[in-house]
């Protein structure tokens, strides 16, 4: 049984083809897929208001960063992956451990979450 069955799986991708793609891995996961949020303010929204598992974040959404939304669901102990074109990266000299390279598979996709997951906010 996967680890992401019923999950509740917070999906934050302004790019719409990359969000459906995700939307559907999750489906195939058994995740349940909150959103997909396509900017930082309906992000911030699901993020203060939505039940949670695991989130997965694209980093930039439309030339905004995404730390805000991290920052409430780092709060509400919600564990984050970040996605990203821009490959390693971190945030204020702190280098972020859950991270998906895009473009990735639906195997990554579940690598990550289950990291995630596992490690704990």
């Amino acid at each position: 049984m996967s680890l992401l069955r019923d999950k509740r799986v917070l999906l934050i991708e302004d790019e719409v083809i990359v969000a459906l793609l995700t939307a559907d891995y999750l489906d195939e996961l058994g995740a349940i897929t909150v959103g997909p949020a396509h900017t930082l303010e309906d992000g911030l929204i699901l993020a203060r208001e939505a039940t949670l598992d695991v989130a997965l974040i694209d980093v930039n959404l439309g030339g905004e960063l995404s730390w805000p939304i991290a920052d409430i669901l780092k709060q509400r102990n919600v564990p984050i992956a970040f996605a990203t074109g821009y490959g390693t990266f971190s945030r204020d000299g702190q280098r972020c451990k859950h991270v998906l390279d895009k473009p990735y598979t639906k195997q990554q996709l579940a690598r990550v979450l289950h990291h995630a997951l596992s490690d704990g906010a």
